[in-house]
């Protein structure tokens, strides 16, 4: 299984007491199944994996792979601070039949490249998933995953993939460069997608993948078919939906934007707080600008 396509990550449902809403979440992944994606990645950053305990992952998890049924493949995010949590929960969820795990590097600490090497070698000689590296230093404290780690890790068997997040398309070209074609490099920049799939990226893992599902999958699947004009617009028409999000603190962004196309999935968890009337109104006007129907 090499993976591949549109795969966002899915934002928790919340309910109005910042609980977990397990029924809003499988409703939601239907909602995301039904309109192409390729994959469903649970407990990622737009997922508000930090602000969730470890049972509560694990009843994330054990949701998503019930209620999706092989419909398409579940990921789930495993990482941790500690290379020991971040195996403990990938065992977690290997129980639970994820299809892989995306491991975001450590954010509070900073990793040199052989401690980061070190780091995902020891993930993976836990488990018999996939492993799909997750590179986001804007995130994490300005800690990379060099172009050179990334192909010493693609040795390793069940490391199959990884997540850039720089935002820096010459680093995403320099570790698929760098990397075997059977190795898939996925853009997790939203307005970078199209590019990316140029230079042989297999796919992105993109936030906006909650909001505008069918534009994402219509930026691959153009791409796919050749069609590399009609990619590019429906690139451009993502654009200034992904850069909305801005408006507030992730994942809040995501989140406002589902009130108003009316796909409301709740509040995030504190302290990141909805967004003020003269931002919805900001992003109102994004959302329409990507062709997208609100209807607050």
């Amino acid at each position: 299984m090499q993976i591949r396509g549109i795969i966002p990550p899915v934002a928790t449902p919340m309910q109005a007491n910042e609980d977990l809403d397990l029924p809003r979440l499988k409703w939601f992944i239907d909602h995301l199944i039904s309109s192409g994606v390729h994959g469903i990645f649970v407990l990622g950053t737009n997922s508000e994996f930090y602000a969730l305990d470890e049972k509560e992952k694990q009843q994330v998890i054990a949701t998503a792979v019930e209620h999706v049924r092989g419909r398409v493949p579940v990921y789930a995010g495993t990482g941790a601070e500690s290379t020991r949590e971040a195996v403990r929960l990938t065992q977690m969820a290997e129980k639970e039949q994820v299809d892989g795990v995306s491991v975001i590097t450590p954010y509070f600490v900073a990793p040199n490249q052989q401690e980061i090497y070190d780091h995902y070698r020891h993930i993976a000689e836990h488990t018999k998933l996939p492993v799909v590296l997750y590179n986001n230093p804007g995130t994490c404290g300005g800690v990379k995953i060099e172009p050179d780690t990334v192909a010493r890790l693609a040795q390793i068997p069940n490391i199959q993939g990884i997540k850039d997040s720089s935002g820096d398309l010459q680093n995403t070209n320099e570790m698929i460069r760098a990397v075997p074609d059977t190795f898939s490099v996925l853009m997790g920049r939203d307005t970078l997608i199209f590019p990316a799939l140029m230079f042989g990226a297999k796919g992105a893992v993109p936030a906006t993948g909650n909001i505008a599902p069918k534009l994402l999958v219509e930026i691959y699947e153009t791409f796919m078919r050749g069609d590399i004009e009609g990619s590019k617009a429906a690139q451009l028409k993502l654009n200034p939906i992904r850069m909305s999000l801005t408006l507030g603190t992730a994942p809040g962004g995501v989140k406002a934007a589902l009130q108003l196309l009316g796909l409301p999935i709740g509040p995030c968890r504190a302290p990141v707080a909805p967004l003020p009337p003269d931002k919805l109104q900001k992003m109102r006007a994004a959302l329409q600008a990507g062709g997208l129907t609100v209807k607050m």
